[in-house]
């Protein structure tokens, strides 16, 4: 396979726009894509820009030394049936993404020197933790009945979102009936009503990474969204998670819309209070009175817009109710053989020194050689069937772990691949002491290595854009998710928001988020027909496809 295989997108040149667009969308990662999706399913030309040289956001792959991992899509939930989660990436693909289920057991749970697991299917699921917990059957079941509680209410939070101020404060007293109050209570504290058991607890958040935050400081709806999201396994893109974005570009084309890369977009412009479109790097203007900013609301409103347009909009007071996530360090790893003969497993492996995870975090950012309070390790080459036919004969490794931003940060600005050598001697530390859990839990590896890359917080920075190198955009705290003003509308006529930080993490998350953002846009009647085609005879509308 050519290395460019791999770069979607059109690389910009101010000379191949054309002379007009309906809107302009800033970022191509999931939220941003399918925002433009639907509004060129609604006849919208669409152009979408991107910073980096491919296109997909956290969705895309990248390929070096002969290899080729994933850097954000290390598996997918909720895709196995026609769930409406399954129903919109059928839609945004013209069902060209194809899906490969990982193990039954698809995540596994290092908890100290015990082991616990994860099992596809509700009753599966619950049988397995049954069987691990014995003693705990009656908070196994409640909790599953939580679940469902959580993910009925998460409904009136998506519509929430969509809903005009004055729309929102008329419709608050419903709201408010339909919104449990457990979905903004802490984790732990939900979880430590059911059950004394810290083992069970500790095996319930063991996915806890998939939002960066432990228990005590994650917010329960979130919790439930993510259990909800795998209680049925995890999915893998057969041919890997670029063909994400791959498949979705030919819907954004469709009306004569565009999705350029090498597209760095300077500033939003706004005159006489209103969005009037950007300024490129390279100093081209391109007019347009819509702006979909789908680069976070770091970047939005603190490097895209004017001092003076957020202040007059009154953001500079809100922006101190939310922080960016914790960063992350990821190591890529490379070998010359199949994952078939290394016996590399379809099961995500997460690490963890005890079974106090908040306790381990603390202990983390206060002590820089503290254990790692969770190291996460996937086999993408192992989950993808489709895998050897790109790259015969070899296999990858991805582990992932936080880190945080200030140990990089004095070289912060600096460029990508000329940051010295203290960085890279930084970099084969931290490497080497992810490594370590790699050959503990697989020590056949030892000596079969072919190639490893360590990829930080300031690599984050660089190729998508989050300035503190976050992996979840927003902090996913109750504080955050009781912020009426991140949804798609702003104050600022013309521009609107969309992705990760408008809704909740991750792909789908940030799927939903494109969604409600389309829908806000172009209101229910317009978006109702869409909807219809979307999800067919079980059409909803976009509020309640959060619930499933």
């Amino acid at each position: 396979m050519k290395p460019s295989t791999l770069r979607i997108g059109y690389r910009y040149r101010a000379n191949r726009l054309a002379d007009r667009y309906d809107a302009l969308v800033i970022g191509s990662g999931m939220g941003g894509l399918t925002s433009a999706a639907f509004l060129s399913e609604l006849g919208w030309k669409v152009c979408v820009l991107e910073q980096h040289y491919t296109a997909g956001g956290y969705t895309h792959s990248y390929e070096r030394n002969g290899y080729e991992w994933d850097v954000g899509v290390h598996y997918i939930g909720d895709v196995g049936a026609e769930t409406r989660t399954r129903k919109m990436f059928d839609f945004l693909s013209d069902g060209k993404l194809e899906w490969a289920p990982m193990a039954a057991e698809y995540d596994r749970f290092y908890v100290g020197d015990r082991i616990f697991n994860a099992r596809a299917g509700k009753q599966q699921f619950r049988d397995n933790l049954v069987a691990q917990f014995p003693a705990e059957v009656q908070a196994i079941d409640r909790y599953i009945e939580l679940l469902a509680i959580a993910g009925r209410g998460m409904g009136a939070f998506g519509l929430s979102r969509v809903l005009k101020p004055w729309q929102r404060f008329m419709l608050r007293p419903l709201l408010r009936l339909r919104t449990p109050k457990l979905l903004y209570r802490t984790t732990y504290e939900v979880l430590s009503e059911l059950t004394d058991d810290q083992d069970l607890i500790a095996t319930l958040c063991g996915q806890w990474g998939d939002m960066g935050l432990p228990p005590k400081r994650s917010v329960f709806m979130v919790h439930a969204m993510i259990a909800r999201h795998y209680l049925y396994g995890g999915f893998y893109p057969v041919g890997g998670s670029w063909r994400i974005a791959e498949s979705i570009i030919p819907k954004i084309q469709m009306s004569g819309g565009e999705v350029f890369t090498y597209a760095k977009v300077k500033e939003i412009l706004v005159e006489e209070g209103k969005v009037a479109g950007v300024e490129m790097a390279d100093g081209h203007r391109i007019n347009c009175a819509c702006v979909v900013s789908a680069a976070g609301i770091g970047n939005t409103f603190g490097n895209l817009l004017s001092d003076q347009i957020v202040d007059a909009a009154g953001y500079r007071q809100q922006l101190p109710n939310v922080a960016p996530s914790l960063a992350h360090i990821g190591v890529y790893i490379g070998l010359k053989e199949t994952a078939e003969e290394l016996a590399l497993p379809k099961t995500n492996f997460w690490i963890y020194p005890g079974n106090d995870y908040d306790a381990a975090v603390e202990e983390f950012l206060d002590t820089n050689d503290a254990e790692f309070p969770v190291v996460y390790i996937s086999f993408p080459s192992a989950k993808d069937p489709d895998y050897l036919q790109r790259h015969p004969g070899t296999a990858t490794i991805e582990i992932v772990a936080p880190a945080p931003y200030a140990w990089f940060g004095k070289w912060q600005g600096s460029t990508w691949g000329k940051r010295g050598d203290d960085y890279e001697a930084l970099k084969e530390k931290l490497g080497e002491r992810l490594m370590r859990h790699l050959y503990d839990k697989l020590p056949q590896l030892r000596g079969r290595v072919d190639y490893f890359e360590v990829s930080t917080p300031q690599s984050t920075s660089w190729f998508s854009g989050y300035q503190q190198g976050e992996l979840y955009g927003l902090d996913h705290t109750a504080k955050r998710l009781q912020q009426d003003w991140l949804g798609p509308r702003t104050r600022i006529p013309g521009l609107w928001l969309s992705g990760q930080d408008t809704l909740t993490c991750g792909v789908t998350g940030a799927m939903m988020a494109g969604m409600l953002t389309a829908t806000a846009m172009v209101g229910m009647r317009k978006m109702r027909p869409v909807m219809k085609k979307v999800f067919a005879r079980n059409s909803a509308p976009p509020a309640a496809a959060l619930r499933n």
